[in-house]
């Protein structure tokens, strides 16, 4: 009944009913922590490691860093507050910068000028959707 609710509106409004509805696909991580955070995401693409970066999310707050079906099952996360400490960490090294960036490779960071931090890696179990939250470190 609700498919059928829907395409009325679709008709309705001048849309096609025969086209298909598909939910918008992404990758989200939300702040569960007292203070904002800046998140840096990485992903294997085309033989080599990505990073950008940063996405600042406020308290209790969510950011989607992928608006795009999910295409790799393991993305890798870092997250810092703002004033340096890190939030979320892991065991795989990338490369980051202070400002916005986007850099190809993970190797030598510190002699192309980059940071290197350990990122977390997320298995989204090939989920074309998924939202990770990031709580605040144990004391």
């Amino acid at each position: 009944m609700q498919r059928k609710l829907i395409r009325l509106v679709a008709c309705a409004v001048g849309i096609s009913p025969f086209l298909p509805i598909r939910a918008e696909a992404q990758f989200a991580v939300c702040n569960q922590t007292f203070d904002v955070i800046n998140v840096a995401l990485g992903a294997y693409e085309r033989r080599a490691f990505n990073t950008s970066g940063w996405w600042t999310i406020g308290p209790n707050q969510c950011a989607n860093v992928i608006d795009e079906t999910l295409t790799a099952r393991y993305f890798y996360v870092f997250a810092k507050d703002v004033f340096g400490r890190e939030v979320l960490t892991g065991a795989t090294p990338m490369c980051v910068a202070p400002d916005r960036f986007e850099i190809r490779g993970e190797g030598d960071c510190l002699v192309r000028g980059l940071i290197e931090a350990r990122f977390h890696e997320v298995d989204t179990r090939k989920s074309e959707r998924w939202t990770l939250f990031i709580y605040p470190p144990p004391n």
